[in-house]
């Protein structure tokens, strides 16, 4: 077998992975090239890509939590089968993570943050507490309201004034936020592009709560939605994140340096997320919200 830069021979090292090593064990990337079985072992012969050398691999999948299926990638039911038995997650993903495909089984074969989680959002007291702890995290204090209409009124307030200032920050026009569920696209150009960067990170939320076996429907801000939980992770990169990805994007469009604002906002957040390391700390703040500590095992 072959081998790519800074990886063990023959071996698909996961320091080297696009999406680096994360939780307990790891998350592993790979893209354009075919997953399959050999003697009991994982084997990726893969194109070139901006991952990876052309080659051959061998995937230790006993070091490995989760592995992301980006493009150009194809699998044989040996895989799912080998992996299954071993409670190695996996999921389908666009590039460079920003969308989706899949919802994996929950977890590694642990309920620790599953049971942590259920435990708080079904008594009152503790999913409120868990509430504005996750406030607390977006404005970098602990506010002293304890009402949860308050604190979403108090974040509404923030959020719309962030609008206007990272408008400002890139030479943006900005007349409101608005958003048509039915037609996302009849927005003007700076909507367009919140709603497919909050669609991106959305998408990252989703695999950081797949990856610890969170309980999407479960969620202490969002309520309504069946990925309630996601959305409540995702809100905390809003300001810092998404904003500034969207948009830096209409900039760029604007300025003629791209010539379509999804493909920009993708390409933007594919390296943005990669920079970032935005899934592992994602996986981080859910393990810290409840209060889980992996190193020996149950909190």
């Amino acid at each position: 077998m072959s081998n790519g830069p800074g990886l063990l021979h023959g071996r698909l090292g996961l320091a080297a992975s696009r999406i680096p090593h994360a939780d307990r064990h790891g998350l592993l990337w790979l893209e354009y090239g075919k997953l399959s079985v050999e003697d009991g072992t994982l084997r990726f012969v893969a194109a070139r890509s901006e991952t990876l050398d052309a080659g051959d691999y061998a995937i230790p999948y006993q070091a490995v939590s989760m592995i992301l299926l980006g493009p150009g990638t194809s699998i044989t039911q040996d895989v799912l089968r080998l992996c299954a038995r071993h409670g190695v997650l996996i999921a389908a993903v666009g590039e460079g993570g920003v969308k989706s495909y899949t919802a994996p089984p929950l977890g590694q074969g642990r309920s620790d943050v599953a049971r942590a989680h259920a435990e708080r959002w079904a008594d009152p007291k503790r999913r409120l507490d868990t509430a504005r702890r996750l406030y607390a995290w977006r404005f970098g204090r602990v506010l002293p309201h304890r009402d949860i209409e308050t604190l979403r009124g108090i974040e509404g307030a923030r959020i719309k004034e962030s609008y206007k200032l990272v408008a400002q920050r890139f030479g943006i026009e900005w007349h409101g936020r608005r958003y048509d569920r039915q037609n996302p696209n009849a927005a003007d150009l700076p909507n367009q592009a919140l709603n497919h960067a909050a669609t991106f990170v959305e998408a990252a939320a989703d695999l950081a709560v797949a990856a610890v076996g969170a309980l999407p429907p479960l969620g202490f801000i969002h309520e309504d939605s069946s990925n309630a939980f996601t959305l409540d992770i995702a809100d905390l990169y809003r300001v810092d994140l998404t904003l500034p990805l969207a948009f830096g994007a209409v900039r760029a469009y604007r300025d003629g340096d791209a010539d379509h604002l999804e493909r920009e906002v993708r390409r933007r957040a594919a390296k943005l997320f990669r920079q970032e390391k935005l899934i592992p700390r994602m996986i981080d703040r859910i393990k810290e919200l409840f209060d889980v500590d992996d190193r020996g095992g149950d909190a």
